[in-house]
């Protein structure tokens, strides 16, 4: 699974909004979990990864970069992984993408509205995205999908 990974994807998740304010652990997500609500980028990151049988911290972008219990920093994405962008190497506030491909990150954002695929010049061409912060790789199966595998890198 490589660039179809976005793909290959169920229509109900690019029919999700953003909204701002449905971020992990807000009031808002525990009182309604499914995405039809709306998410920001961390929330349909996580589901994203969900679907595919990894289990990803419920952390916001600055906790999910220090996280070494769930998740581990990696050089090279490979399809799954998560992205962070900022304006600058701050990953508090940080944007979170997955990476669908070569040059491919699934993500969503408020500019956008609904879930978009972007390569990365895109991101360095916003100043609020011009940075890369790094790449994290979940590395937490869910326990509800105990034959989920990772998709191979090629």
């Amino acid at each position: 699974m490589t660039a179809d990974l976005a793909a290959r994807l169920p229509d109900r998740f690019w029919s999700v909004p953003y909204v701002g304010a449905r971020f992990p652990g807000s009031p808002a997500v525990a009182e309604r979990p499914d995405l039809a609500e709306g998410a920001n980028c961390q929330l349909f990151a996580y589901a994203v990864l969900r679907h595919h049988g990894l289990e990803p911290p419920a952390l916001r972008s600055g906790e999910l970069w220090a996280d070494s219990a769930t998740t581990t920093r990696v050089t090279a994405p490979r399809p799954l992984d998560l992205l962070l962008f900022n304006a600058t190497d701050d990953a508090y506030g940080a944007h979170v993408g997955v990476w669908a491909g070569p040059d491919q990150v699934l993500h969503l954002c408020a500019e956008a509205g609904l879930p978009a695929v972007w390569p990365l010049s895109a991101f360095a061409a916003r100043p609020r995205y011009r940075t890369l912060i790094g790449v994290k790789r979940v590395t937490a199966r869910s326990a509800r999908a105990p034959s989920a595998r990772r998709p191979s890198p090629g």
